[in-house]
């Protein structure tokens, strides 16, 4: 590990100032994914920023029955929030499906959407990488692909994003809100994380000094009919091969909104809007369902190693559609796969 400075930020615009005066600057919270990178030498930034202190830890109504989550709230305490398993049980579904309880605890929620790839390669300085070091390529492709993209891949990187929890984000629609040095902006989750293209150190679109500060997730229909589905190696403490966050309202049988978006398959969570759109009307069957995964990984590939992801994405997403459907979700407690 190498030598850095040490601020304490104690309010979100001296948070954002630091950043700006230390372009190589990093930011700590819970530290379970920095950490471990500066142990690696992975990253080795020149200024870290603490920003434990700021007022960001509450989980707040919104006046149309939705809810803020403040950047600092740590994944337990989103999870184990009585708000967020009635309203949002996919959320707390897929939290809970990730890490550990000792990583949940001080994991935060910010943390989650800025968590860098779990890629064996990135994680050793030793090979060249396009994400640790632009232009250096990826040691990945022709190596050891198990764990590796099915989906936005690019000659540059075929990392995938490692989050669950943003997975069920990503299926409900939740907004980011980001502060930077002159304004405050929203940004649409499927906007904040970024396919690698040219460009694969950048894994989403903040600015250099801007701040996430929280998440809103707007009201919807879809407690009733959600799950989290995760396929992993072992059933605990381990990242997904291929991740599932379904949900959907019903009526008479039939389909009236569908969200599906799949982790572990690509650099950001995936999903297919306009597929989910043709299934409105569509009965709640797995003529539909099978239809949906179709179009889900209609542009999947493999690299040899992860072929076996391909039809293994799509028997799961087939499965959490039916689970979602049934009103059954998958258990994060009894893992064994329903």
């Amino acid at each position: 590990m190498k030598p850095f400075t040490y601020t304490r930020a104690e309010t979100v615009a001296d948070a954002v100032a630091a950043l700006a005066a230390h372009p190589q600057a990093q930011l700590l919270a819970g530290g379970t994914n920095l950490v471990d990178l500066m142990k690696y030498d992975v990253a080795c930034p020149e200024a870290i920023i603490d920003i434990n202190a700021l007022p960001l830890r509450q989980i707040e109504e919104l006046p149309d029955g939705g809810l803020r989550i403040g950047a600092l709230a740590s994944n337990s305490a989103v999870a184990y929030d009585a708000r967020i398993q009635a309203r949002f049980p996919l959320l707390a579904s897929a939290i809970l499906a990730g890490a550990s309880p000792q990583l949940r605890n001080a994991a935060t929620t910010g943390g989650n959407l800025l968590q860098r790839t779990r890629c064996s390669y990135f994680y050793d300085p030793s090979t060249p990488c396009n994400k640790r070091e632009p232009g250096s390529g990826c040691a990945a492709i022709g190596g050891l692909t198990r764990m590796h993209a099915i989906l936005g891949a690019s000659e540059k990187c075929i990392a995938v994003h490692p989050s669950d929890m943003c997975v069920a984000l990503a299926a409900l629609d939740a907004t980011v809100e980001v502060v930077g040095p002159d304004s405050a902006r929203d940004v649409a989750f499927g906007d904040f994380h970024r396919l690698p293209a040219d460009t694969p150190h950048r894994d989403n679109t903040l600015a250099r000094d801007e701040l996430v500060t929280g998440i809103r997730l707007e009201a919807n229909r879809f407690a009733g009919h959600s799950t989290y589905l995760k396929l992993r190696d072992r059933l605990s403490y381990a990242f997904a091969l291929v991740s599932v966050a379904a949900a959907m309202e019903i009526a008479d049988g039939r389909i009236v909104d569908l969200r599906v978006a799949l982790g572990g398959v690509a650099h950001k969570p995936w999903r297919d809007p306009l597929a989910e759109a043709e299934c409105a009307g569509a009965p709640a069957e797995d003529t539909t369902f099978r239809r949906v995964a179709d179009r889900l990984l209609l542009e999947a590939k493999g690299l040899g190693g992860n072929d076996f992801k391909i039809p293994l994405a799509r028997r799961a997403i087939v499965r959490a559609l039916r689970q979602a459907a049934s009103g059954t979700p998958q258990s994060q407690t009894i893992k064994a796969i329903q």
